[in-house]
């Protein structure tokens, strides 16, 4: 017997999902939740495919397949929900489903996390010999339902979110003369009182956040990079460009994750995120520090209304006042303009970031391309604290020399210039 388990989600945007549990979350704890609890929900479903050979469907709105693909990976077939109301999109995923030949096809959503492999199990095993399975839930509704043949009756002019949507669809189900088997009542998590239930799983609780470090040649500073990362007990990945000091065996000594490539920024930090556990990004220079309380910085952040991503108020080691200027100008640029740049340590959430593509494979200004297309979504905030970074260009080139760089380069990319060309010039002007 040919089997498809299709589950229904929306992609993670604050404020877009799970609207109800805002009031108790705010829109990105909400928005995270989302998340989590699809990669729960998919984790139970490829258990149940290794075991069982069952096919895996992702009908989803809110982003495109290839986000999606991104997000929850390929191995799974993704297609977009489409029109009218639930039953209508129930109803359309059953009908392509059994189109393409599926005998039994189950179809759930990813509010209920006790729905695990075992019982989806039993709703496959119960479809052999039955027309229609249901798992009932506490609510009245329904959190499963699975068929062995299109039956378009279940879904039409429902009252769906309502009591009574287990009861009536039982009521057409025996008007049909149809055969039913009820799984296990479960739980839904859909109101704020309702969140006693995730307690139960708590290694999904705290948003947990990776560090990713980027590095080409930083052994002198990256121990004092670390240093505040170890302290607060987050995951750090060192994505390493082919150092020659000895990086990436003392970033192992230090007890960072660490990822060798070929150099260029932008594919070494993509490479870390792909390899990041965490539901929070942080992306770092390999000579900057963070302050002590960066973990609770970030979050603050990206907790406030319409914030999709942030940075930190930038300090350069070093006296003088032109640094003092320098300091200045960039809170100015990055409160303002919403511009800043890599060397503020940007971070935002996982989904945003694979949302908007990544960094852009380019050899300079990746992290302005990035900022920049982030805007796009929402406000990029900066945070109350500082990190401090290294005063090394401006020590070495001065700082009106150093300045002047950077503004051009910002020129060039405004006005069209090749970045490949923008980078050679960098690199000639930054070394002679």
């Amino acid at each position: 017997m040919s089997q498809r388990l299709i589950i229904f989600t929306r992609y993670p945007h604050a404020g877009s999902t799970k609207t109800r549990l805002i009031p108790a979350l705010g829109a990105t704890g909400a928005a995270d939740l989302q998340r989590q609890m699809t990669e729960h929900t998919l984790a139970q479903a490829r258990a149940l495919r290794q075991h069982q050979g069952v096919d895996l469907e992702v009908r989803y709105t809110g982003a495109d397949g290839e986000t999606l693909a991104r997000w929850l990976g390929s191995d799974v077939d993704y297609q977009p929900q489409g029109d009218g109301d639930l039953g209508d999109r129930m109803a359309a995923g059953f009908a392509a489903a059994f189109a393409a030949g599926y005998q039994a096809v189950v179809t759930i959503g990813i509010d209920c996390p006790d729905l695990d492999t075992p019982i989806l199990t039993q709703a496959f095993a119960a479809l052999r010999a039955q027309d229609l399975v249901l798992g009932p839930a506490i609510d009245g509704g329904y959190y499963l339902i699975g068929l062995r043949q299109a039956i378009p009756a279940l879904f039409q002019n429902m009252a769906w979110g309502t009591d009574q949507v287990l009861a009536d669809t039982l009521g057409r189900a025996s008007q049909a003369q149809m055969s039913v088997t009820q799984l296990p009542l479960l739980h839904d998590i859909d109101r704020p009182e309702d969140l006693v239930i995730w307690d139960r799983f708590p290694r999904m609780q705290i948003p947990t956040l990776s560090v990713i470090i980027p590095t080409l040649n930083e052994a002198p500073h990256l121990e004092q990079t670390l240093e505040p990362l170890h302290q607060a007990g987050v995951e750090i990945l060192v994505v390493d460009g082919g150092s020659r000091d000895g990086t990436p065996d003392l970033a192992r000594r230090l007890g960072a994750k660490v990822l060798e490539t070929t150099p260029g920024r932008a594919q070494q930090m993509n490479l870390g995120a792909s390899h990041a556990q965490g539901s929070l990004l942080l992306f770092l220079h390999g000579d900057t520090r963070l302050p002590s309380d960066f973990v609770q910085q970030v979050q603050v952040t990206l907790a406030q209304p319409k914030v999709v991503a942030g940075a930190f108020r930038l300090h350069i080691a070093g006296a003088g006042w032109c640094l003092r200027w320098v300091e200045w100008g960039t809170q100015v640029r990055s409160h303002y303009c919403q511009l800043p740049y890599g060397d503020q340590g940007l971070f935002l959430w996982r989904s945003t970031f694979e949302a908007v593509g990544q960094f852009a494979d380019l050899p300079i200004m990746e992290d302005f391309e990035l900022v920049q297309r982030l805007q796009s979504q929402g406000r990029i905030a900066l945070a109350p604290a500082a990190v401090q970074t290294s005063d090394r260009r401006w020590r070495t080139l001065g700082v009106l020399r150093t300045t002047v760089i950077n503004q051009a380069m910002i020129l060039g990319y405004g006005l069209g210039i090749d970045p490949h060309r923008l980078a050679r010039f960098y690199r000639g002007r930054s070394a002679s």
